[in-house]
């Protein structure tokens, strides 16, 4: 028997097994324009072969950005399949040895806080920068009290190419074909926007961490995760640890510690 946890973003769905060995291998799926059932049934498995892995299923743990009309589709699916509810994850003043200083607790993305208590037990509760890179950037600061002291959020490079897109027409008709780039300094509108976007992403991942080692007096250690962090990495001059599976890890600790909001 198990629990599956379960991250619902934006744009993809990541689930993984938690068993006495620990976190098993995170699996995704992009969900765009699926309704919470599909996706339940996605991570759950189809009728058939979804029979025998839902009966060593005994709890399911959920954090899920996609809106109550998908949480809502979702539970109901997985209760049907399962015969019980799933639990999700709302932030909340403390939990799991973090406690966050956002003035009301409840506008914290959920998501950032349990990649936040991924993070601060994964460094062994030192202080440590988490950066993920999805379809929102999210950089948020935890020190070695377990303190989150809050964070920024803007656009993933992604998000910043269609923005630029659709809010431009000179730009748009010159980004149509033309050969993608590699340095800075592009040689097509196309790689322009593409490379800028990479860019202004890892620049002010760079600064946040600058901003950081201000705020603490030393260097946290710095965590990249999310789906796109693999486009900005290689361009980060900081010093940093690629965990692919943070928020899942965060709620594997939450389950463990059993505050959670269902």
């Amino acid at each position: 028997m198990s629990t599956l946890l379960v991250d619902i973003g934006n744009t993809r769905a990541k689930w993984a097994y938690l068993t006495r060995g620990g976190v098993g291998r995170q699996q995704a799926v992009a969900h765009e324009g699926w309704i919470g059932a599909r996706i339940a049934k996605h991570v759950l498995g189809k009728p058939g072969g979804g029979k025998a892995k839902a009966g060593r299923i005994e709890r399911v743990l959920v954090v899920s950005v996609a809106g109550k009309r998908i949480d809502r589709s979702f539970a109901l699916e997985a209760r049907r399949r399962l015969g019980f509810a799933p639990e999700f994850f709302a932030s909340q003043r403390r939990v799991a040895g973090v406690t966050t200083m956002y003035a009301e607790p409840w506008r914290l993305g959920a998501d950032r806080l349990a990649g936040v208590i991924g993070a601060y037990h994964l460094a062994g509760k030192r202080a440590v920068c988490v950066i993920s890179v999805g379809t929102a950037m999210t950089m948020d600061l935890v020190d070695e009290r377990g303190r989150h002291r809050g964070g920024v959020i803007v656009p993933a490079p992604n998000l910043m190419v269609d923005s630029l897109l659709s809010q431009t027409h000179g730009i748009r008709r010159r980004a149509q074909g033309g050969a993608a780039g590699r340095s800075f300094f592009a040689r097509s509108t196309r790689a322009a926007i593409q490379q800028g976007a990479m860019y202004a992403a890892a620049s002010v991942a760079d600064r946040a961490v600058a901003e950081a080692r201000a705020t603490l007096g030393r260097s946290p250690l710095v965590l990249l995760t999310g789906g796109a962090a693999p486009t900005v990495r290689k361009l980060l001059q900081s010093p940093h640890e690629l965990v692919p599976d943070l928020v899942l890890r965060g709620l594997a600790v939450i389950a463990a510690d059993g505050h959670h909001d269902s």
